[in-house]
């Protein structure tokens, strides 16, 4: 077998594109989507037709401008999530707007219109995970949503101080970003992370230790890898979401692949913490790396909303 399938078996392949046809070729059980990866799917002439029906939609709504244009964007991510739901055995993840990261009720206004569109597609809630930054907002908006059958991946997900919110929140998703905390150390210190060395590794290992040896039920997905080697030392994580790039590499690599986390040998020497409001500001704001990446990935996603809006604007 090849490094893919052999991960296949140990872990929930993801795929983090919005590419139909990337998803068909490398059959991985659920996607996830993001406002980067929209603008991309968006910029293509293949995924026009879904940008035009989106807009013409939002003609027939009504509303300002920018009210149209909020909802144009919006029916595009269900629109193509659609399409990946007829793909895919299990979820798809779509984001709500990173505009919304610090206001706990929009989110989950919005993350309720995102469900009601998905259901007007033919698309049950239970096909979907609504992406919410895992800003104290955020996962307060998902902790009301969660109680209300809406389910949550919370992502740009650095400290373990927003692991350990969102588990006590009771959320059913966590997605923390391997690649970008790798990206920040090394560019901190210079040095070329391997294997378990790597601090991205690290932070995911000791967020699913934490988790399974609490007894938590929150789902653990390593995210936003550089590297196949970050990969295989997550091998036995709960869900890897993965870019096509590096499921090709998977697929056409033939070498043995061991498992590394599981559940029955997990073990943590972190206490079980309920962290209030300042407590949790106060823990994530200690970890420069996570405070510096989480309002970095915010205006990333937003420079993207912003690219997706005056593509629209300009039709």
């Amino acid at each position: 077998m090849n490094k893919l399938q052999q991960l296949k078996k140990v872990s929930t392949v993801v795929a983090d594109t919005g590419d139909l046809d990337a998803i068909r070729r490398f059959a991985p059980v659920d996607a996830t989507t993001n406002p980067s990866l929209l603008l991309k799917v968006a910029s293509s002439p293949d995924y026009r037709p879904y940008l035009d029906k989106a807009v013409a939609w939002s003609a027939t709504r009504g509303g300002s401008s920018d009210e149209q244009l909020a909802n144009a964007i919006d029916r595009l991510a269900v629109l193509v999530g659609r399409e990946i739901s007829t793909i895919v055995p299990g979820r798809v993840s779509t984001e709500v707007s990173a505009r919304l990261s610090f206001d706990t009720r929009a989110t989950i206004d919005r993350a309720r219109t995102l469900i009601h569109y998905y259901q007007e597609e033919g698309v049950e809630p239970g096909r979907v995970l609504i992406k919410i930054a895992a800003t104290w907002e955020g996962i307060r908006a998902a902790e009301i949503l969660e109680r209300e059958g809406i389910q949550c991946n919370l992502t740009l997900l650095f400290s373990f101080a927003q692991a350990m919110a969102c588990a006590d929140a009771g959320v059913f998703l966590v997605s923390p970003f391997v690649g970008r905390i790798y990206d920040w150390y090394r560019r901190a210190t210079g040095e070329d992370y391997r294997g378990m060395a790597d601090p991205g590794v690290q932070s995911v290992t000791r967020i699913y230790n934490y988790f399974k040896s609490r007894g938590f039920n929150t789902i653990v997905m390593g995210a936003s890898f550089r590297n196949t080697g970050q990969i295989a030392a997550l091998a036995g994580c709960d869900r890897l979401t993965i870019s096509p790039q590096l499921l090709d590499e998977l697929e056409r690599d033939t070498g043995p692949l061991a498992t590394v986390l599981t559940a029955d040998t997990a073990g943590s020497d972190d206490p079980r913490l309920v962290l209030s409001q300042e407590e949790f500001r106060w823990r994530h704001n200690e970890d420069a790396m996570a405070t510096e990446k989480l309002a970095e990935g915010i205006r990333q996603f937003h420079a993207d909303e912003v690219k997706l809006e005056q593509l629209i604007r300009s039709l």
